[in-house]
């Protein structure tokens, strides 16, 4: 039992030679707090069409992944090679339709290598910093961000091949249209995906109406916040 007793002792002492636990308390704690942060921003000024909420469930938790393998093999250079040979031969199968989701990931990825180096305050001031950058390119640029309430997701399939003219009856009744998918149909048509923004069910109904007069196959839905990506 007294053997069971100095092992563990000796356990805990060359952790803490390994890392500080105060110090690893903090990294841990900035690290989450940085990571929600940067999700939270992501679903206030993200312009995805994925469900952004979703997406940043994913963020603290790969920021605590990356900040403890950092930690991990940060100590030895044997570790570091063996975690290279062991993630060689995973294949990460996850689509990423938009770019900006890349940007955010990573961003979170940077967030726990900062951590788990021990150099919170550096991970403090590059989120700040990036963050600040991209709320002052969407002020100064004027682009779009969108809010739940008045946010849609249209899908038009029709056998009509007048991309334009479609594109044109959603812009005379919605404040903000953006095509998002163009797709061919089997047969002769199109399958397009908009996201739109209006407060008005009235204009809604009215781009239905219209809409449907285009031609017999002529299929609309309209879903609020959408879940799937396009």
């Amino acid at each position: 039992m007294q053997e069971f007793i100095n092992h563990i002792a000796g356990y805990f002492l060359n952790l803490k030679d390994i890392i500080h636990p105060l110090s690893f308390v903090i990294d841990l704690i900035v690290c989450t707090l940085l990571s929600m942060g940067i999700g939270r921003f992501y679903i206030r000024y993200g312009n995805a069409v994925s469900n952004r909420s979703r997406f940043a469930a994913n963020f603290v938790p790969l920021a605590l992944t990356t900040m403890s393998i950092m930690v991990i093999v940060k100590p030895s250079v044997a570790l570091s090679l063996g975690l290279v040979g062991a993630l060689s031969i995973v294949r990460f199968r996850a689509a990423i339709k938009d770019p900006e989701e890349l940007t955010y990931l990573f961003l979170t990825i940077a967030v726990g290598l900062a951590t788990g180096a021990d150099q919170p305050l550096i991970a403090i001031i590059v989120v700040l910093f990036i963050l600040f950058f991209l709320y002052l390119s969407k002020k100064v640029g004027n682009t779009p961000s969108f809010k739940d309430e008045d946010r849609f997701y249209v899908n038009i399939t029709t056998d009509t091949t007048d991309m334009v003219h479609i594109e044109r009856i959603l812009k005379e009744s919605f404040s903000f249209v953006e095509l998002k998918r163009m797709g061919t149909l089997p047969e002769q048509g199109l399958d397009l995906s908009f996201i739109c923004k209006t407060n008005s069910t009235e204009h809604m109904q009215q781009v239905k109406d219209t809409l449907l007069t285009l031609s017999a196959n002529t299929h609309i839905s309209i879903i609020d916040q959408p879940d799937l990506i396009v």
